[in-house]
């Protein structure tokens, strides 16, 4: 029998990974946890896959190591550790000890020394070793006896595969980092040469960089851009390469006080691990080590040893599958019936779901084994695949089973897909997947919506260090880049097999993660979740345009434009190129002499958007005239002379994209076409809105939030004044007008009215007194003494914007009514500028967040209650606080009654939901 690997854990190395790839979990008295689970978590991991392996677990000690002598600046770029990080040290360290695995920390040398010292010692005594770690100057270590795992991943590096990955030979690797040098330790190597060329020199000379600098005449003839530059670059730095590789090089005579004999692991200390979670609050992993007690405590003997958990000893391998026969499908069926979740995807023809054909589809039932079944590639030589229908009949029963628990990234793309997948021809058969009960997109999204981006190639890098293949990789770029039925099964296989085991991956670890927050959970699970498929049906459903009206709207928007242009011309005494950066600039500054207010990173006075609305402010003409024109022009190119060719030829109406993972406080965006930004309060944005029309015998039906984040304002101030004119049902910003400006209600002028609505929005928006008074037409003075008037009269207000910012510091993250969390991770920053961004969104955050929830509950019950109903109405669209119907006209009052009860009823505030309905033959008309 094969002997047990040494296993050796760069303790360090996961340390910093599990920091800065974990959200920032805190104890309840606000000691930070995420570095020390995420480390735990990977060595009980690597304790169930090697139970019979000594160990040892080593980090970096503190102080300096020979290198700082060698070189002042090594590593001298590193920020200083922080905070957060350095003082989860002691408690890992403790827990590591506790948990029965030797720990090493040698003073004057790094962990990897220490690991090198050990494994090359194991190596000679022909015993394996394992070395687990992400660091890739380790790959200097691997011979025939040493392995590198990469535990978050479970993938392996051999010889090969350091050839494959670096293009040199393990020997070969600190030579490969002395050329290249290595910016996270501040290793110098030479200016200019990256891995390709350091790999190609050194296979060049077939060498390290001694042969190297000795035959640097041969340099000029490899095959390596810009080889004939080379040799002098070499020599010039010369010196450097050489003290770099004796920085890049792994010390491996370390004396050590232990021996192999000694790196056994032992029974855990359950009474320290107590005490350690404890501290920690890692309450699962408590009743884990009391139960674990209980069964030690009742063994019938003590030579029954527990028994270990099966699994393999070794890194587990991908098994992908390319379905092309009936037994193998068949056997997948199997499969998919039996297990308790599964992860699915679809491969297409393009990326909107409203128009791209369905090429294949691949499943996943358990990490590292996935098939994708080819339904549709036709490149000249394909192998014949399964019949498209057959396999989409065979699957429908499976994917319409709500009990059936699946898990998909951006699920919402895939159910759309499939239910426009017209079996047989048919644009009405389509398959209506049920049963999403995860989203890996949306798991990421609710556990940190700021902490990285959240489709799967970002995804797998940061939670399972994983990099994907991808879709370039395998179709190319630009132009000629190859639609999915166009690629080899060889390489299109292996790629949708790996989007489902990802998934699948993906859900195992960001669930976990969410588990331990319950509130993040229930967001997960009572807000996203349910929304998926209602945002689907909302798509499908689309919305009708009528595209004459926007014919027409498109050449007066044009004739309105040639008018501002001649305008412009008129101001500026000259014609000129309104959207040339250069000539407008020429004329706003140069001629004109208008202030500068901002220039470019090129030094140039800029005409961007902002400060055109600055100086338009300030009454100068042709700003004014700019920023019209700009309006004019946008709404002609985004709406007007776009809409129209965005229908569909299908459908005959417009299908919008909504997006639940883009806007960090939880609120929907909208693309192709993005119905979020057209304006509302001009006449120009409502005429747009006019072309959104009901077809005959039907109306549209608008129902919208009145005040709605004011409303939460008051629910979360618990301020009395605001609190008690929502309750009476008053107009709040004539409430306010009457306090701020000390009149009674019935004298509140329009004036007044229009400053104290200002100031009730600008204020959690975090608006300061000069821009107020701006806006409302005073001085900042004046202004200020408003601000002050309007917290003397709602002192709750103020509280609650002081005791929310001093919790966004202490905690590093703010909650919305549902518990939903935003991080905020310029909270504490040493820049005055970017702190109080960051306390502005602290005070907001928490009121737009719970908006958009309260919206999202409200879009689940109403499509609930209008999917028991069986009513003949439908949402067609959802916009910032707004749902918009199509209603059958004799439903319309009963329609509406209904909507106003269910969206007033998403949240139990401490103030009334207030809803508006609106009814019209437009959506103008209606909202």
């Amino acid at each position: 029998m094969s002997q047990a690997p040494l296993v050796l854990v760069d303790g360090s190395s996961y340390l910093y990974r599990a920091f800065h790839a974990l959200p920032p979990l805190t104890t309840s008295k606000g000691l930070p946890t995420g570095a020390v689970k995420g480390v735990l978590n990977m060595l009980k991991s690597l304790r169930k896959q090697y139970p019979d392996s000594p160990f040892a677990v080593v980090f970096d000690a503190k102080g300096g190591t020979f290198r700082d002598d060698m070189y002042a600046e090594y590593k001298a770029n590193r920020p200083s550790m922080p905070d957060d990080m350095r003082v989860q040290i002691e408690p890992l360290h403790q827990s590591v000890i506790a948990l029965g695995f030797p720990l090493l920390c040698v003073e004057g040398v790094e962990a990897d020394d220490v690991i090198g010292t050990l494994a090359r010692s194991s190596a000679a005594a022909n015993r394996p070793v394992v070395i687990s770690t992400g660091d890739k100057d380790m790959a200097q270590l691997v011979d025939g006896h040493i392995t590198l795992v990469n535990t978050m991943t479970g993938s392996a590096m051999d010889i090969e595969g350091v050839k494959e990955k670096f293009g040199v030979a393990p020997e070969q690797i600190i030579d490969y980092l002395a050329l290249m040098g290595d910016s996270s330790d501040n290793i110098p190597g030479v200016p200019g040469i990256g891995p390709k060329t350091a790999s190609g020199l050194l296979v060049g000379v077939n060498g390290g960089i001694k042969e190297l600098y000795e035959q640097l005449d041969i340099v000029p003839t490899l095959p390596i851009r810009g080889a004939k530059t080379l040799p002098a670059k070499l020599e010039e730095h010369r010196e450097m390469a050489f003290l770099s590789y004796q920085l890049a090089t792994i010390k491996c005579d370390v004396p050590l006080d232990v021996g192999l004999d000694d790196l056994h692991l032992i029974e855990p200390d359950r009474e320290k691990l107590l005490e350690l979670y404890s501290l920690l609050e890692f309450k699962s992993w408590i009743d884990e080590v009391q139960r674990d007690a209980k069964r030690v405590e009742l063994k019938a003997a003590p030579a029954a040893e527990e028994v270990a958990e099966a699994v393999p000893a070794a890194p587990v391998e991908t098994a992908y599958t390319t379905i092309l026969d009936q037994a193998t499908f068949d056997l997948w069926l199997k499969k998919l019936n039996e297990a308790k979740l599964f992860a699915f995807d679809t491969e297409t023809t393009g990326i909107d779901a409203h128009q791209a054909q369905l090429v294949g589809v691949s499943f996943a039932v358990q990490p590292h084994e996935a098939a994708y079944i080819p339904l549709t590639h036709s490149y000249i030589g394909a192998p014949e695949q399964l019949d498209r229908d057959t396999v989409l009949l065979a699957l429908k029963p499976l994917l319409e089973d709500p009990s059936k628990l699946k898990v998909g990234q951006h699920a919402k793309f895939d159910m759309n897909i499939l239910a426009n997948c017209a079996i047989g021809g048919d644009p009405a058969q389509g398959i209506t997947v049920r049963g999403i009960a995860y989203d890996t997109m949306l798991e990421s999204y609710v556990l940190n919506s700021t902490a990285t981006r959240h489709d799967m190639d970002s995804l797998a890098k940061k939670y399972l260090d994983h990099d994907t293949v991808s879709f370039q990789d395998i179709a190319g770029k630009g132009a000629k880049q190859l639609t999915f039925d166009q690629i080899a099964l060889e390489q299109a296989g292996p790629y949708a097999a790996e989007d489902a085991d990802v998934t699948l991956r993906l859900h195992q670890e960001l669930f976990a993660q969410l588990t331990a927050i319950p509130s993040l959970a229930s967001v997960l699970t009572d807000i996203e979740m349910p929304l998926v498929p209602v945002l689907a049906r909302i798509e499908r459903q689309g919305a009708l345009v009528d595209a004459q009206l926007l014919g027409v709207q498109s050449i007066e928007l044009g004739n309105k434009m040639v008018e501002l242009e001649r305008q412009a011309f008129e101001i500026a005494g000259e014609e000129f190129n309104l959207g040339s950066p250069k000539q407008l600039g020429a004329i706003l500054y140069e001629k004109l002499g208008l202030p500068v207010l901002k220039k470019t990173g090129k030094g140039q006075a800029s005409t961007a958007e902002e400060v055109l609305a600055k100086l338009a402010e300030d009454d100068y003409p042709l700003p004014k005239v700019l920023m019209q024109y700009r309006s004019m022009s946008k709404l002609k190119s985004t709406y007007t002379d776009r809409l129209p060719e965005q229908i569909n030829p299908r459908t005959g109406r417009i299908h919008t994209s909504y997006h639940q993972a883009v806007a960090a406080t939880g609120r929907l965006s909208s693309s192709d076409p993005n119905l979020q930004n057209i304006p509302v309060r001009t006449a120009e944005g409502r005429r747009i809105r006019q072309a959104f029309v009901a077809p005959k015998g039907y109306k549209l039906l608008a129902a919208d939030y009145s005040q709605i984040e004011l409303r939460i304002m008051a629910h979360l101030s618990k301020d009395e004044g605001l609190m008690n004119a929502f309750r009476h049902n008053l107009d709040v910003h004539t409430a306010t007008a009457a306090e701020v400006f000390k009149v009674e209600l019935g004298e509140v002028t329009s004036d007044q009215r229009r400053s104290a609505k200002a100031i009730n929005f600008g204020l959690i928006y975090g608006m300061g007194a000069q821009k107020l008074g701006k806006d409302i037409g005073v001085d900042t003075k004046t202004a200020k003494a408003y601000i002050d008037v309007y917290f003397a009269r709602y002192p709750g207000v103020r509280e609650y914007m002081e005791r929310t910012r001093g919790q966004a510091a202490d905690q590093g993250y703010v909650e919305t009514f549902f518990g939903r969390r935003l991080y905020l991770p310029d909270i504490n920053s040493n820049k005055p500028q970017e702190r109080a961004a960051a306390e502005r969104t602290a005070i907001n955050a928490p009121m737009q967040g719970t908006a958009a929830d309260i919206i999202k509950k409200a879009m689940v019950l109403v499509d609930n209650w209008l999917t028991d109903s069986g009513l003949d109405a439908k949402v067609i669209l959802q916009v910032h606080d707004e749902l918009v119907l199509e209603v059958r006209e004799d439903l319309v009052a009963e329609v509406s009654e209904k909507i106003r009860e269910h969206m007033s009823a998403a949240a139990n505030l401490d103030v009334p939901l207030l809803v508006e309905v609106g009814v019209g033959d437009n959506w103008d008309e209606a909202h």
